[in-house]
Order: C-alpha cells, then sequence, then structure tokens
C-alpha cells in the first residue's frame, strides 16, 4: 500500500451537536501512514471532530469521505474494520482480563455468533507484541497502571488492523516515561503497519516532534493547517492558546518562561556558546535575575533561547571574527552586572573568553566558573562552582541579601 494514499478527507464539514456549531468550514485529507495531531485549547472542538470523523456523530453539513467513498454510503461493519476510535476513558473495564479486553477489537472481523478463532488469537497476541504488553496478557484490567492500561487500549483499537486509529488524547493522565511511550509505539504503528494516527493532543513539544502533519482548532473553525516545521512559529502557536508571557521556540520546540528586565533586579553577565549557558538562563529566570549574554552566534542553541527569556544578548554573525564593537557591548553590560557566569571556561571555538573575564575583573567584578581549570585564571576572584545545587544556592544567597562578595575558593 502506498503512503501517498489518501484514507479520508473532509470537504466543507461543519460539525456540532443538535443545532450547537463547534467547528464550520473544515477542509482536509490525510494519507496513509501519517502522524496527524490535532492540537488547540479545551473545548475547541477536537473531541466532537473526532467523534464526526468516526461517525459516531453525525456532521451539521459537508462531506466525509473513507478512501474516496461517502461515509455514509459505507456500512457500519466495514467501517468498524477501516477505522479504530480510542476515546479518553476514565473507568477500568470490570471484569476483563488484558487478552479478552483486546479480544474485543476482533468482533467487527467475526461471525454473528462473535467466536475468536485461532487467527484471531494470533493477531490479538501480535497486537499486545506491537505495543509492549504481552506480558500483560493475563492481567486483570483493574490491576493495571495507567500507562499499561493504555497500551492495553491502544491494543484493543491494533487488534482491528485499521487503517485509521483515531485517539483522543492519549497520553492524558500519564506520567513522562508513559507519555513518550505511548506517543512512540503509535508513531512506530504508523511507520511499520503503514496506520494512519488521527490524535488530539495537549503536549505541543512532543507534537512537534513526531506529527507529519498538524491541525490547529480555535474560535469555531481550523486557523492553521500543515506541516508542523512549517506552521508551528511562535506567533501562531501564541494564537491558539493565549499565550501571555509565555514563549514557545520552534527551532528547538520547546516553550521558554522568559524573565522581567527591570532596573530594580540585579543583572547577571552569562558567557555563552555551545548551549552550556542553556541551564543557566533557566535558572536565572526562575530566581528572577536580569540576563544578558554574549557573544553568541546565531546559529548556537544558547542564542535561541537567551532570545526567547528576553536576556540581552550580544551576538555575531555565524563565521564572522567577533569584532571589537562587541567586546565593547560587553563591556558595558558587565559593568552593570553583579555577577558573571562563565559555564564552561573552553575558549578554543568562540572567542578568548579570558578577554571578558578579564574585562570583569578590571571591572572588580565577580566571576564564577563551572567545574574548571582554575590554572590560568586570578584565583582572588574567581569562585569555583562544582554543580548547580552550589550555583542555586549562591543565588538564593544574593537574593536574600546575604554576603557573597566574600566567598572564596574552598
Amino acid at each position: 500500500m502506498k503512503n501517498n494514499e489518501e484514507v479520508l478527507s473532509v470537504s466543507d464539514l461543519q460539525i456540532g451537536y443538535g443545532v450547537k456549531k463547534i467547528l464550520s468550514h473544515i477542509n482536509f485529507s490525510v494519507c496513509r501512514g501519517k502522524f496527524i495531531s490535532i492540537l488547540g485549547p479545551n473545548g475547541a472542538g477536537k473531541t466532537t471532530l473526532l467523534l464526526t470523523l468516526a461517525n459516531i456523530l453525525r456532521p451539521l453539513k459537508g462531506s466525509i469521505f473513507i478512501k474516496n467513498t461517502p461515509v455514509e454510503k459505507v456500512p457500519r461493519s466495514k467501517i468498524a474494520k477501516i477505522l479504530s476510535i480510542l476515546l479518553t476513558q476514565k473507568n477500568t473495564p470490570p471484569f476483563f482480563d488484558v487478552f479478552s479486553y483486546v479480544a474485543l477489537g476482533r468482533y467487527p472481523h467475526t461471525n454473528f455468533l462473535g467466536r475468536i478463532t485461532k487467527r484471531d488469537k494470533e493477531i490479538i497476541i501480535d497486537s499486545l507484541k506491537s505495543v509492549g504488553a504481552m506480558h500483560l496478557i493475563d492481567k486483570p484490567m483493574d490491576e493495571l497502571s495507567d500507562g499499561e492500561r493504555q497500551k492495553v487500549y491502544i491494543a484493543r483499537g491494533l487488534a482491528q488492523q485499521p487503517q485509521i486509529m483515531l485517539l483522543d488524547e492519549p497520553t492524558i493522565h500519564l506520567d513522562l516515561k508513559h507519555k513518550v511511550e505511548v506517543i512512540s509505539i503509535l508513531k512506530r504503528l504508523c511507520r511499520e503497519k503503514n496506520i494512519t494516527v488521527i490524535a488530539s493532543l495537549h503536549q505541543l513539544e512532543l507534537a512537534i516532534k513526531v506529527s507529519d502533519f498538524v491541525i490547529l482548532v480555535k474560535d469555531g473553525k481550523i486557523i492553521d493547517k500543515g506541516i508542523p516545521e512549517d506552521i508551528l512559529t511562535q506567533e501562531t502557536v501564541s494564537r491558539l492558546y493565549n499565550f501571555n508571557g509565555v514563549k514557545f521556540n520552534p527551532t528547538l520546540g520547546s516553550i521558554e518562561i522568559p524573565t522581567k528586565q527591570g532596573k530594580s533586579k540585579p543583572m547577571v553577565f552569562v558567557l555563552g556558546g555551545m548551549g552550556k549557558a542553556t541551564p543557566i538562563y533557566r535558572i536565572l529566570c526562575r530566581k528572577e535575575f536580569c540576563i544578558s549574554t554574549g557573544i553568541l552566534y546565531k546559529n548556537d542553541i544558547d542564542w535561541f533561547v537567551a532570545r526567547e527569556i528576553n536576556a540581552i544578548c550580544v551576538d555575531e554573525f555565524p563565521f564572522y571574527p567577533i569584532r571589537d564593537e562587541k567586546i565593547d557591548k560587553c563591556k558595558e553590560l558587565i559593568k552593570d552586572s553583579i555577577l558573571i557566569i562563565d559555564p564552561d571556561c573552553n575558549t578554543k571555538f568562540f572567542y578568548n573568553k579570558t578577554e571578558i573575564i578579564d574585562i570583569a575583573l578590571n571591572f572588580g567584578k565577580k566571576v564564577v566558573l563551572f567545574n574548571s581549570d582554575k590554572s590560568n585564571l586570578d584565583s582572588k576572584y574567581i569562585k569555583i562552582i562544582n554543580n548547580i545545587n552550589e550555583f542555586d544556592t549562591l543565588l538564593d544567597n544574593i537574593r536574600n541579601d546575604k554576603i557573597f562578595y566574600n566567598y572564596n575558593n574552598n
């Protein structure tokens, strides 16, 4: 089966309940073996859209096509062989062990007596193996953890041997480990079994990494759709979720909470580069320090993060030699800073950091250096930090106005 085969499409679809419209003017198509994420705030209509695509709700207007056939012309028994749906489940099915529960997925393929054949059992076992749940086959459903139960739910849908799987918030209530596991399983099913997965998700950071296509819903309509790298921009994501004071970094697929600059807050200058400064930035943001940083090339991880957290950034074009004006800008920022931080004293790849540190020392500033050889630095003015916990404590002392100018290297 070719991956460019269109398995589902909608045209001018309007959905809702009774006379109440939820979403209108919906148009999109999906191909075989793709992972499609539906993103949007709570109440935007993601679940309603999935229920309509599954033919559980009738559309108010427009058309749904399954493999180029209007859905109303496809017998329900055939739809169940093409499409499975996993809704958000709050209750554990009673009186079922895992095998029996997954076996429910075979009923569209059985005769009117619902008997499970040898072939059906093979498919059930293969479904459990595909989601990494074979070891649970004899366990009662009500004894499973949330993560285990979700794998079994997916296995039941997989036992239908569908071409399309619809899932409503499949990672809700799961811890981080199981969120990643479930998403990875679904992505693997796309690749290995050529199944199209359409899932409503809230984990933006995961969606941008696994989705082949995203659909953004808000305010009764689809506000955008397409390849995530193309449409999940800072502006689009902020509009989608009404972010206030929070920034989405599409390059890194991360959400950053910026620091608020202000003269009443102490400023810390961070010598960045090669992503070494990013964890330092986040701690400083959390402690509500103003941040200045440099000198960063405009393709460095630190540069992308520094920009999103509102740090005052001295930057340079990639592969350019560092210009004197950039050094002068660092001087101005260092002069106004209470502390200089070097996350890594390696100076081979960027510029001579020792020059920046010497500027700080000439101003009588204190320099914090992480896990490094201090042999070429003036130990009278340098504090060596061995781990992030020590740094965290140091910042607390500064914020609490405790004496920090007298620290030494012991």
